[in-house]
């Protein structure tokens, strides 16, 4: 079942409830820690909100992989492409196959020059799967993908 944008089984216990309710704030503080990164052109704080060993595929394509990579490669997007631009959200689903996995699908733009609302040209989506280990939650792997869709177009 879909409630919200987020996947549950049914009712849960209060302390599943409780439980539940962290693990989207800790998400959401991931979500928090990305866009202030973005908007502070910060590649190290982008990084650290990822696993040591993740991936990330940018809006270019480009597969970064691990601490070191994600940070020269986001630090180099901000200083040569998207430096003074901010993060705008849209949508989001949130999924839990298991309780230590978060997939995280958004829809979302980067804006541009004072921008405040998304342009259909500046759409895309992304994939995330966050990882909770010993209590904290990371992102293992990051999808980016412009929206130009052909279904429902």
């Amino acid at each position: 079942m879909l409630l919200g944008g987020v996947a549950t089984a049914g009712a849960a216990p209060p302390s599943a409830a409780q439980e539940l309710a962290s693990d989207l704030q800790a998400i959401e503080d991931l979500r928090v820690r990305q866009h202030e990164a973005w908007r502070n052109g910060d590649g190290d704080a982008y990084a650290a909100i990822h696993t040591h060993d993740a991936d990330v595929v940018a809006f270019s394509g480009d597969l970064l992989h691990g601490h070191d990579e994600i940070a020269s490669g986001m630090q180099y997007y901000f200083d040569t492409y998207v430096g003074g631009t901010e993060l705008k959200e849209v949508s989001e689903n949130i999924a839990f196959p298991r309780p230590d996995m978060a997939i995280i699908i958004r829809t979302g733009c980067v804006l541009w020059n004072g921008e405040t609302e998304c342009s259909n040209e500046a759409l895309s989506r992304n994939t995330s799967l966050a990882l909770k280990t010993d209590g904290q939650w990371l992102i293992r792997s990051f999808q980016n993908t412009r929206l130009d869709p052909l279904l429902h177009g």
